[in-house]
């Protein structure tokens, strides 16, 4: 039985790390899928639980000289008192690294402007500053690069230890071991490097404690998402108002809301009315009006009236805790494009050991200098640490899902983020897209002898049972003409042609031409009127009783205020805009008109709509499909990128690949260009995380670098990384 798990994997230094625990959990039998991120610390994973347990997948993990717990169980308040401990403890650890190195820099610092001070210079006192550097703080490389050989793997300690060790020990061997030379016969110092070592394990530290706390701001918009639930309920318990926290609230709880209060949970309003500001669900400003009936969710706030509602949803079921978690599983998955880095990450550490090898080869033989091949190695091996490489990608997925939310646009995952800013072509569904879905009757004509009234009595009571917009639009009207609408005798939906009913003893048919069509009803006299009604924009139903045309009935769906503007926004930036409907083409060609569009897919049935995305597919177009989220959930699964419209209903959520809270089209072109922000930031970290490496190893090579310059260039490579993923925070994907 196939179940997903994510655990939080502490002690990777760099993407090797990463590389390395997902091959080996890709290859437990039982595991169908394990992604591990750098940047988040966890590992997604898909397994059957009937053939492996998550102890095991963990014990491999642990094997492999890591630590992981199952991310649930550790809590976000643990898991961020461990992140802020982890950042005190690099703090302190860089702190006393720095002042015990600074003496060694002073010497080096000194030398250059030929100033002796000969205490600086002893190799007593440089060994007695170095080697708690090199053995105490700089234990952790060791430790994990002993993990990483044991492994038959190398990463980014193991570059580190081989590198700091090779001066460490070289200037050891200069220091007491050497044989006396003739440069130091005449006075002359010895050639040591331990200030090489220390200075590279001291930035390397300070590159990690920057790193930590810009991965901190990272998620910055699941703190925010957090931040937003009420802490407290007011629940109404043995006729008395009380209040418990909000992890205390159950389902079917009724729960009291005070003006400018925030609703604690999901539910449903019993009693009083409301303006609600959902601007955290939808990132839309304008309070909605809220009645009894309506739904409330929770962590919106109350604006005015004071309101009763019973809770349906607590917990990890209401919208936010949804919400909460597709951020973080958006933000935990990977872009293909990292592919591209895991599998550098992959070979690189071990090139760049033959290639440090293969300098001091080089050096000896060719040049006859040991010494300086020794520190151009060193060099190499430390300026080529391949930590920027793994975060590049998922530092800029983590703040561009994280943006997203914060806008309410919710990528499923990576993939979709990526995808996103490859699309060409956007099909847009009609009804409750580009329109209201909330059509209201414009006009009633009569094509025989009964009268305006009788007809939508007859056509009120056909429709009561109906789902659809256009007959729920009937429905109404009836309703509010005559109150009580009675039931049918019998009742018929039939899929994207209309209904049938019978009520008395008349069979009644309400819908399109097809279905006059294929039961044999002629339409003579209907056909001018029904294409003036067109002409207009407005959905002509045709009434039928005993197999006669009696009535034409017009509906007309109001458009989305930002249809136009959105719709021009995706043709500027270069997009293909398609508008797919089951109306008939006059009154799609009408509707499409009012908004700009030219390319129109009319008369499209339902299970029709994933055929027409797939045909747009072969034509070599990249496709997203707007819908609702709901009756076009197989068109939405069949195109590139499906996106939900929606309200933040859970459905909407788990049917697309992209849901856009808010219900105006301009969300399509801020997902859009969103996702072009981020893969632009992505490609700009790849840039300069194979530019630090392909560059500096040559000049290292060429014994072109110091050291300790390799050392601070390899540090700040991450910081930097990270720092311009960060700068997506100050984007805005409304603005054009």
């Amino acid at each position: 039985m196939g179940k997903k798990e994510t655990l939080k994997i502490t002690g990777m230094s760099c993407a090797a790390c990463a590389a390395r625990i997902e091959k080996r959990l890709n290859k437990l039998e039982g595991v169908q899928k394990a992604a591990v991120n750098l940047a988040t610390e966890k590992a997604s994973i898909e397994y059957d639980n009937s053939r492996i347990k998550i102890s095991d997948i963990i014990d491999a993990v642990e094997m492999l000289g890591y630590n992981a717990v199952i991310a649930e169980e550790i809590g976000r308040d643990r898991e961020k008192e461990q992140r802020e401990k982890e950042i005190r403890y690099l703090r302190v650890e860089f702190i006393i690294s720095a002042l015990l190195s600074s003496p060694l820099i002073l010497a080096m610092l000194l030398t250059l402007v030929n100033i002796d001070l000969a205490f600086l210079h002893n190799e007593f006192f440089q060994i007695a500053v170095a080697t708690p550097i090199q053995f105490i703080i700089g234990f952790r490389f060791y430790k994990n690069a002993f993990y990483a050989l044991r492994a038959k793997s190398a990463n980014m300690d193991v570059l580190v230890a081989m590198g700091t060790s090779a001066a460490y020990f070289f200037s050891v061997y200069n220091a007491f071991f050497a044989p006396a030379s003739h440069d130091m016969m005449m006075g002359m110092m010895k050639e040591l490097y331990f200030e090489s070592a220390a200075v590279i394990i001291t930035l390397v530290l300070l590159g990690k404690y920057l790193e930590a706390v810009a991965k901190g701001k990272t998620s910055e918009a699941i703190k925010k998402l957090l931040g937003l639930q009420a802490k407290t309920a007011r629940v109404i318990r043995d006729g008395a108002e009380e209040d418990i926290p909000i992890e205390e609230v159950k389902v079917g709880d009724i729960i009291v809301v005070r003006p400018g209060e925030k609703v604690p949970v999901d539910g449903r309003i019993i009693e009083g009315s409301s303006s609600i500001d959902e601007s955290m669900l939808t990132g839309e400003s304008l309070p909605v009006e809220k009645k009894v009936g309506d739904t409330v969710v929770g962590a919106t706030i109350n604006k005015f009236g004071t309101f009763k509602f019973e809770a349906t949803k607590v917990g990890k079921d209401t919208v936010l805790s949804q919400i909460v978690r597709m951020v973080e599983d958006a933000q935990s998955s990977k872009a293909p494009i990292q592919k591209i880095a895991d599998k550098v990450s992959g070979v690189f550490v071990p090139v760049v050991v033959a290639v440090a090898v293969i300098t001091v080869f080089i050096w000896f033989l060719v040049v006859g200098n040991l010494s300086e091949g020794i520190v151009s190695a060193v060099s190499v091996l430390v300026i080529a640490c391949p930590c920027a490489l793994g975060l590049a990608t998922p530092t800029a997925i983590m703040v561009g899902t994280g943006k997203g939310a914060e806008n309410g646009i919710l990528f499923k995952g990576g993939e979709y983020l990526e995808t996103a800013c490859k699309l060409n072509t956007v099909v847009l569904d009609k009804t409750g897209t580009i329109t209201k879905g909330l059509p209201e009757v414009t006009d009633i004509i009569a094509l025989g002898h009964m009268k305006e009234d009788e007809i939508l009595n007859l056509a009120a009571i056909a429709e009561k049972n109906s789902e659809h917009p256009l007959g729920v639009a009937i429905y109404e009207k009836g309703k509010r003409e005559f109150g009580v609408i009675p039931d049918p005798e019998r009742f018929e939906a039939i899929p994207g042609k209309g209904v049938m009913a019978i009520i008395g003893e008349k069979m009644i048919y309400i819908g399109t031409r097809n279905l006059m069509a294929e039961k044999g009803i002629l339409l003579e006299t209907a056909e001018e009127a029904i294409a003036e009604l067109e002409d207009e924009g407005k959905t002509a139903m045709l009434m039928a009783m005993d197999n006669t045309v009696e009535a034409i009935i017009a509906v007309a769906d109001t458009l989305k205020e930002s249809s136009r503007e959105a719709i021009k926004e995706l043709q500027e930036m270069g997009i293909e805009v398609y508008m797919i409907t089951g109306d008939n083409r006059r009154t799609a060609n009408a509707i499409a008109k009012q908004v700009g569009i030219s390319s129109v897919l009319a008369e499209v049935l339902p299970e029709h709509k994933a055929e027409e995305v797939e045909k747009l597919k072969k034509q070599g177009k990249t496709v997203a499909m707007v819908g609702d989220g709901i009756n076009d959930a197989p068109a939405l699964a069949r195109a590139d990128i499906g996106m939900a419209v929606g309200t933040g209903t859970d459905v909407a959520i788990e049917a697309a690949d992209i849901t856009l809270m808010r219900g105006d089209l301009t969300a399509i072109p801020a997902a859009i260009r969103l996702s072009r922000k981020t893969m632009k930031k992505i490609k700009q970290n790849l840039f300069w995380a194979f530019i630090y490496n392909t560059i500096g190893i040559p000049f290292a090579a060429f014994g072109l670098l110091n050291p300790m310059i390799a050392g601070g260039a390899m540090a700040f490579s991450s910081v930097s990384v990270v720092t311009n993923s960060l700068s997506l925070k100050r984007f805005n994907p409304y603005k054009r």
